[in-house]
């Protein structure tokens, strides 16, 4: 399952100094993160590491209606090989991670699934050693490699969600912004999440039973995540990844991300549909 609803707030904020060609600012412009040409539209990149790494079955949520990218990612499902699949959910409205997921509902109580955020870049070795895994599972990135491997600024990756995992493996909590993160380390290592999991159809019913965050009003997937680990009693194998991850959050990542992903080859012919 494909994350593709927010409205990229971000993205949308002018750089001082930055300048962006037409089409990519009319994008920009729009929080369209998934449809910004880096060689392809990102998201294009991303759906062909998923691919690499032997994902065959989709489901992405994006806006409701016939919007830009569920125009475009209906005319890529048609390219891509039989035994691959694109479903479509729709959110109503962008409240929260947590509501996304509940979007794809009848999508996700089949089986068990994995979640990804459609601004990220995740490399296949890390989704194909998520999917291995027992269900339900998280992947653990190394912030350390992270900061050395990825596009992401350091200041920003030292902001991230810090993982809380216990001697055995398994995922305790995750921890936003904790006043002494290297408590959590293991074996000399802080470990971050970048929403990578990998669920049984329980969170379903936890997304649907989490409050709304008060400060943010939105309804988080950490939340839900958290409340099937103390209430249904769920543990979560942290899979670790000394691996980089390449996100799409402001303009000026464009540039870098552009330059990292040049030469990456997307196997499936690219659409020509109008993005706007």
């Amino acid at each position: 399952m494909i994350l593709a609803r927010g409205l990229g707030t971000r993205m949308q904020k002018e750089v001082e100094g930055l300048k962006l060609d037409a089409q990519t600012a009319k994008l920009a412009s729009q929080g369209a993160k998934g449809l910004i040409s880096v060689g392809r539209p990102f998201l294009d990149h991303t759906l062909q590491a998923l691919l690499e790494a032997g994902v065959k079955d989709f489901c992405l949520v994006a806006p409701p209606g016939a919007s830009a990218i569920r125009r475009y990612y209906e005319a890529v499902a048609a390219s891509l090989p039989a035994d691959c699949r694109i479903d479509f959910a729709a959110q109503e409205q962008p409240l929260g991670t947590a509501n996304a997921v509940l979007a794809g509902e009848d999508w996700g109580k089949r089986g068990n699934f994995m979640v990804f955020n459609s601004d990220n870049f995740y490399p296949p070795r890390a989704v194909r050693e998520l999917a291995c895994t027992s269900a339900p599972a998280t992947t653990a990135f190394e912030r350390e490699a992270l900061i050395a491997r990825s596009n992401i600024p350091a200041d920003r990756i030292r902001r991230f969600a810090v993982m809380d995992i216990d001697q055995e493996g398994f995922l305790r909590r995750i921890l936003e912004k904790p006043e002494n993160p290297q408590q959590y380390a293991r074996d000399g290592k802080l470990y971050v999440s970048m929403n990578c999991f990998l669920f049984t159809p329980d969170i379903l019913r936890a997304c649907r039973e989490i409050p709304v965050n008060p400060i943010r009003k939105e309804y988080e997937l950490p939340t839900a995540v958290q409340l099937t680990i103390d209430t249904y009693g769920l543990k979560y194998a942290a899979v670790s990844s000394a691996e980089g991850v390449l996100d799409l959050t402001g303009r000026d990542d464009i540039e870098p991300v552009r330059k990292m992903l040049a030469g990456h080859k997307v196997s499936f012919p690219e659409p020509k549909v109008k993005l706007d």
